[in-house]
Parts: structure tokens; sequence; C-alpha cells
């Protein structure tokens, strides 16, 4: 069975493909664009709060307050995006594996449609959203401790990204909608948490969600090839 560090080696490996290149340069154009659209709209609310909210504080500390929620609100946001956009186009990352290393499994999976890319990809961001604002209150509370906080968000993101680089591999040769996943528990938690923390490098954090759905890609047909009957 190929092994998780095999299986992003091999993402690695093929970031020069130019059907992988053409994604890069889309979805990292179209992250940059909606983060920093969402990212003005959040600085424009937060600064709206502030002023309603903390009235009697000194200016020091409101300004504190200002600059560790736009901190933890754009490190939280810009990984939402980058995945939800990713999942747009995961198609296009997906088949250019196959055609490379599982022409195969190529020729008899199925396209997803854009109605179908445009539905995962609100789907993921809207786990991703609700997962990340459940834990705000106690990642807010972790500052504190100084490391709490980051362990935290990896914790809930390396949940979140298994299931959905999982996925993104995955939908194009499910049979049924209930047919069980591919790859185990664990293994989809070490591949989120790999990706999670990619995503704290910088420059490394603009390719992390491409080199994530590639190696899911090999990792479910691995899976597949070990048990043909999984999918």
């Amino acid at each position: 069975m190929i092994s998780l560090p095999t299986a992003f080696a091999r993402a690695v490996g093929q970031l020069a493909d130019p059907a992988i290149v053409r994604v890069l340069v889309k979805s990292v154009a179209l992250t940059l664009l909606v983060f920093a659209a969402l990212g003005v709209g959040l600085w424009a609310a937060l600064e709206q709060a502030l002023e309603s909210y903390t009235t009697g504080f000194s200016a020091e500390i409101a300004a504190l307050v200002s600059i560790l929620l736009a901190v933890i609100g754009g490190w939280l946001l810009f990984r939402i995006v980058a995945i939800a956009v990713i999942q747009f186009f995961a198609d296009e990352i997906v088949m250019a594996v196959e055609k490379r290393h599982y022409p195969g499994a190529h020729a008899v999976a199925r396209d997803l449609t854009f109605a179908e890319s445009l539905r995962e990809s609100l789907k993921g961001l809207g786990r991703a959203l609700g997962a990340n604002l459940l834990a705000l209150p106690v990642a807010l509370i972790l500052l504190v401790t100084g490391i709490g906080t980051v362990l935290l968000f990896w914790l809930v993101n390396a949940w979140l990204l298994g299931r959905e680089l999982q996925d993104i591999a995955w939908l194009r040769h499910r049979a049924r909608p209930e047919d069980a996943p591919p790859l185990t528990g664990l293994t989809r938690f070490l591949l989120g948490g790999t990706v999670a923390a990619l995503f704290a490098v910088p420059f490394l954090n603009l390719l992390a969600p491409v080199i994530g759905a590639a190696a899911a890609t090999h990792l479910v047909h691995d899976r597949k090839e070990s048990l043909p009957d999984a999918l």
C-alpha cells in the first residue's frame, strides 16, 4: 500500500504538469481575490463592532483586540476560502493525476457537472465555517496558553480537510452516495493534518490545497486497488 509520504511526494512531483499548473494559477488567483474581498468586509465589520462594544476601554486595548481578532479571522478565512475554491476545481486535479498514474481508472470515472462541483464546494465551505465558528470561543480562551489556539484549529482543520480531500477524489468513482468511504479515519486525519500544517508555511499555503488534492487521489486509488469492492 502507498504510504502518506509517498502520496505527497508524487503530488509534489506533478506540480510542473501543465494541467496542474493551470489549476494552480486559477485557484490561487481566485482564492486571493475572494480572500481580499471577504477580508475587507470582515475588517469593516470588526471596526464597527469594536466601536460599539469597546466603549470604556483604552485605545490601546481596543487596538490589541482588533489586531488579535483580525489575525485569527484572516488565518481562518484563508484556509476556508482556499479549500472551497480548490473543491470547485477539484475535478481537473483528479483527472490530471489519474491520466498520468491511473489511466484505467480515469477511463471509467464520471465527470462531475458544474452544478455538482459548485454544490460540493458550498457544502465544504459550510462545514468549514460551522466547525471553525464552533471552535472559535474555545480558541479565544486558549489564547493565554500560547499554543492551545493553534493546536485546536489544527485539530479541527485536520479533521475537515481529511474528509474534503478524500471526497475530491472519491466522488468521481463512488457508485452510490451511501457507499462507505475508502480511507480510514486515521488516514484521513493524517492527510488533513499534513495539509493543515502546510497552510502555516508562507508560499506553501498557496500550494497546499492542490498538493493535498493530488495526494488524496493517490491514496484513494491505492485503497481502491487494495480493496476492489471498497468503491
